[in-house]
């Protein structure tokens, strides 16, 4: 029994809990591993990771200024659209009402001009009438005439 406490004293030493020189080596290793991790890996990715959110933040933002700027312009020109279909329908609207009033004028016009042509051939057809009617008129006198004195001679024969 005399090994026994030499035995209980060299298991206590080497337990569980043994701080002597590799605890202080182990923190030491862990935290200079910690700072050239941190300075070599992680600031260089979250630098990394900085830069894309700020370009995506700035991307984002612009983006969504032009998209602002279209939307105004798309409005702009549907206003400026809708301004001038309504000047293309007034102006056709007048241009019909000017074409329709040149062709009434121009209905009237001709009308006006059958009107008179009809009056002087009629005016024409009545003094070629009237001359035909004297025509005949002195074509019966002398036919009468004629007869008459052809009535007379063969009367006058007779007796």
């Amino acid at each position: 029994m005399i090994y026994l406490p030499f035995l209980l004293a060299e298991e206590i030493e080497g337990g569980l809990f043994d701080f002597n020189g590799t605890l202080p080596l182990m923190a030491l290793q862990f935290l200079t591993l910690m700072v050239l991790l941190n300075t070599i890996f992680y600031k260089p990715v979250t630098k990394v990771l900085d830069e894309r959110d700020e370009y995506i933040r700035t991307t984002l933002t612009t983006a969504s200024s032009m998209l602002v700027k279209a939307d105004e312009l798309a409005e702009k020109y549907e206003a400026d659209l809708s301004e001038a279909r309504r000047n293309a329908q007034l102006k056709i609207a007048s241009s019909q009402k000017e074409a329709q009033n040149i062709v009434s004028e121009d209905i009237k016009k001709a009308q006006l001009n059958a009107e008179k042509l009809i009056a002087d051939a009629s005016k024409q057809l009545n003094i070629q009438k009237e001359d035909a009617l004297k025509t005949l008129e002195n074509q019966v006198d002398t036919l009468s005439d004629q007869i008459k004195a052809k009535l007379l001679s063969s009367q006058s024969l007779k007796s």
